[in-house]
């Protein structure tokens, strides 16, 4: 077998296993977001439909408080001690949390203990995604080569919109097969008890894999760093500026399709359940399908001109897409999400490898894990929830796009003023 052959094999079994697992963690993560309106109802004492997913959606926001923290513990263990052990840890935490999530007892059975426990669950949820997409994004960029960077790392992405497909796909399954009073009833906690086997499935695949070889390098010739958080701060400052501008999209984009969407197309827009999960289904589909093509056309021409379209595309059509899904028929709103969707591929396509390129091996994980993780705890977490809120508070039901357009207008302006690494080597 030819060197070439050996190599291009590795870097597949690497694809898979890395994919897999952060499939399972964003398939775990992203079900809460799809049944948000549904959880509203079961866990909190509220007669109205919007505040109940109101409620909810602050829930979810919990979840995010977490990810920062568990960044910083994680993302400092995979720069001192490896990526591959911790993204093995966090598989097993998420998927745990899930499990039990799906075991929960109401509101109407034991009151407001099961409110506190639905937060508790989504702490520890929050806690493990700290360490997944940085860690992930991480240990693909380093096993990746240099030109080809872009689309190895873009399929973090694509596995983890297709979790979201495949959750959104289940409920709806689930709901036209089971009918939505028996969904909301008990058929809502079948796609969190299936977290739990997958949860190992994932597992068994991480833990067979070595670290990167960049890390074992640095290992090896002694350039890791024992406070690897401490020299991201005081040596990659610029770097982490750059990453927390760069994720500003990425997260209030990811978290309006994946998460708020469902809720708004029954709540606000009036399509019923059934409908606004095949609509979000279909428009999450797209975006995976997507993204592969968008990381090698980032290989190709640069970094910045697919984030700097992405952010465009968010900027002119966010107000326009939502008022098209108001016409009230699927494909109007398909359309819409599809046009969406197309936009945050073509960001995705080039941020994973963007973001990696900015940082140091010796801080690369740590680094990323505190610009990202800090970034999506305050912009997007609170993405489906403020959404909510402007709606309530203005009366305007397409409000959430100004949201949307002044996170693509911070990227659009970070992006422009950072400098185009495809093609080159990491930093060591």
């Amino acid at each position: 077998m030819s060197q070439d052959v050996a190599t291009s094999r590795k870097l597949r079994k690497v694809l898979l296993a890395t994919g897999v697992g952060h499939f399972v963690e964003w398939f775990d993560f992203g079900l809460y977001g799809t049944l948000a309106a549904i959880i509203g109802l079961q866990f909190f004492h509220a007669e109205n439909p919007s505040v109940a997913l109101l409620s909810s959606f602050a829930v979810f926001g919990a979840g995010f408080i977490m990810r920062p923290l568990g960044g910083l513990f994680f993302g400092s263990m995979g720069d001192r001690k490896g990526r591959q052990k911790v993204l093995a840890t966090v598989i097993l935490l998420t998927s745990g949390a899930t499990f039990v999530m799906g075991l929960l007892p109401t509101y109407h059975q034991i009151g407001i203990t099961a409110t506190v426990l639905l937060v508790l669950t989504r702490l520890v949820q929050g806690f493990a995604a700290g360490g997944e997409s940085s860690g992930a994004t991480t240990y693909l960029a380093e096993y990746a080569p240099n030109n080809k960077r872009g689309y190895f790392t873009c399929w973090i992405d694509n596995f983890g919109f297709m979790a979201f497909v495949a959750g959104s796909g289940l409920v709806f399954l689930l709901t036209a097969s089971l009918g939505e009073e028996a969904m909301s009833d008990w058929g809502w906690r079948i796609p969190f008890l299936i977290a739990g086997p997958l949860g190992w499935v994932g597992l068994y695949l991480r833990k067979h894999l070595e670290d990167s070889p960049e890390f074992l390098e640095a290992q090896q010739q002694g350039q890791t760093d024992a406070t690897p958080l401490r020299s991201a701060v005081t040596r990659a400052w610029a770097a982490l500026l750059f990453c927390v501008g760069f994720v500003v999209l990425k997260a209030v984009g990811h978290w309006t399709l994946q998460t708020f969407m469902p809720g708004y197309l029954s709540t606000e827009l009036h399509y019923s359940k059934l409908d606004s999960y095949a609509i979000t289904t279909i428009g999450l589909f797209s975006v995976a399908v997507l993204v592969p093509f968008m990381g090698y056309l980032s290989d190709k021409f640069g970094r910045k001109p697919l984030m700097l379209a992405g952010c465009a595309g968010f900027i002119l059509l966010s107000y326009p897409a939502m008022m098209l899904m108001a016409n009230g028929d699927m494909l109007s709103a398909v359309l819409a999400m599809v046009m969406l969707g197309a936009f945050i591929a073509a960001f995705d396509g080039a941020c994973s490898a963007a973001m990696a390129e900015l940082f140091p091996t010796s801080v690369r994980y740590g680094g990323l894990s505190i610009a990202y993780n800090f970034s999506v705890a305050f912009f997007g977490g609170i993405t489906p929830w403020f959404s909510a809120w402007l709606i309530t508070s203005t009366g305007d039901k397409f409000s959430p796009a100004f949201y949307v357009m002044a996170a693509a207008l911070i990227t659009f302006i970070t992006v422009m003023r950072a400098r185009e690494t495809a093609g080159k080597p990491l930093k060591r």
